[in-house]
């Protein structure tokens, strides 16, 4: 991208994954954009993230991929509802028998996506040019 420096991270580990999850802090995605391919058991998510690395007020279009896909659990979270907006808060991991265990995806107003994963294996990158954009996400003390 001419003149911006775009995202891509590659997480292999918790360590790498807290990373991923600091930059998606106050991500917003349509839950339409949220997309499981069963056959490849990959986990798709198109988010409006802000760049927090920017320093400046930006959002950029960015694409989570989660590869290795057991199963997919959700709460408060209407399928249905494919144009209804959800905002990242975190994405936290609880490890199982290793190298297995699960994601959760913890969104404002108590929704969240619990993926359980064969291991961790997550790709963040940036797809669009930045955009200005009015506000900086808060957040309540």
């Amino acid at each position: 991208m001419p003149g911006t420096s775009s995202l891509k991270l590659l997480a292999q580990d918790a360590a790498d994954l807290s990373i991923i999850s600091a930059a998606l802090q106050d991500a917003v995605a349509q839950v339409g954009d949220i997309t499981f391919e069963s056959r490849t058991r990959r986990l798709t998510i198109l988010f409006n993230r802000f760049r927090w690395e920017s320093g400046a007020r930006q959002r950029v279009r960015s694409a989570l991929q989660i590869g290795g896909v057991l199963e997919i659990q959700t709460r408060k979270i209407r399928r249905e509802a494919r144009e209804a907006v959800v905002e990242l808060l975190a994405i936290g991991f609880e490890a199982g028998e290793p190298p297995e265990g699960a994601l959760t995806l913890s969104f404002a107003g108590g929704g969240d996506m619990r993926v359980r994963i064969e291991c961790i294996d997550a790709i963040l990158a940036d797809v669009s040019e930045p955009w200005p954009t009015p506000r900086t996400p808060t957040h309540e003390a």
